[in-house]
């Protein structure tokens, strides 16, 4: 029995003999060991056939389901991946108009304190004479009407901005008028800076799902694989011409 036991364990090809014959003599094993497949045996046998024909389909059925699975997150995958695309352009376009509307700032901060260095020499006092008064309001009014041109004020700053006066030098409405400009540009830069954050979450937030779809993806795909790797490829020949095991049996 030892040296049964130490030739199994150290040749290889023994073993593999006696494994083939176990699971070649298994299924007359199971016959024998039921009194009524003793008793009929070819009955038994119809129905073990038929029991592993089911098994065979149930599996056949599994792994059509895995490979529909699989495409179908694939084809979801892909679709993410599309949307997330539309994402990142718009996060780089937010990106950009955020940029844009830094540097306005900056050029009406500028412009602000060009303003405020031409005023420091001396300003007449205001109008005085209804003809002043009405160039200076024409001044006033070509001023802001050029600034919202330029996209320096918004459009309806000339009627729905408090703080103008057109009793004012020329050189002090240039201050108000700049001040005004920057106190906007300011705002759309802040609102700018808010819809870039919103664009990059939405952005990353797309992308993390396309990756964790395409590793479901793969996932899937793996199992479908293994799954149709497992079954055994259809019969051809006698077997699809009606010469099965039932046949064989039952002549």
């Amino acid at each position: 029995m030892n040296v049964i036991a130490e030739m199994l364990l150290t040749e290889p090809a023994p073993a593999a003999i006696w494994a083939t014959l176990m699971l070649l003599t298994f299924p007359a094993l199971l016959l024998l060991g039921s009194p009524t497949a003793a008793r009929h045996p070819r009955r038994a046998a119809r129905e073990w056939v038929a029991a592993l024909r089911r098994h065979d389909e149930e599996g056949r059925a599994e792994a059509a389901q895995a490979t529909r699975c699989a495409e179908e997150i694939r084809a979801a995958a892909d679709h993410a991946a599309t949307t997330a695309q539309r994402w990142q352009r718009l996060w780089e376009q937010s990106e950009d108009e955020m940029n844009a509307a830094w540097q306005a700032w900056l050029d009406a901060d500028a412009r602000l304190r060009q303003a405020l260095t031409a005023a420091a020499w001396g300003t007449p006092p205001t109008a005085r004479t209804c003809e002043e008064y009405a160039a200076r309001e024409r001044y006033l009014h070509r001023t802001v009407a050029a600034a919202a041109d330029r996209g320096e004020l918004p459009a309806d700053a000339l009627t729905d901005w408090p703080g103008w006066d057109a009793r004012l030098h020329p050189a002090e409405q240039d201050v108000v008028i700049a001040r005004a400009s920057a106190a906007w540009l300011r705002q759309r830069y802040e609102r700018a800076v808010a819809a870039e954050l919103a664009a990059r979450h939405d952005a990353e937030r797309a992308h993390r799902a396309v990756g964790s779809l395409r590793h479901e993806a793969h996932v899937a795909a793996v199992r479908a694989r293994e799954l149709s790797g497992l079954r055994p490829a259809p019969r051809r020949g006698r077997a699809a011409a009606g010469h099965g095991p039932e046949t064989v049996l039952a002549s």
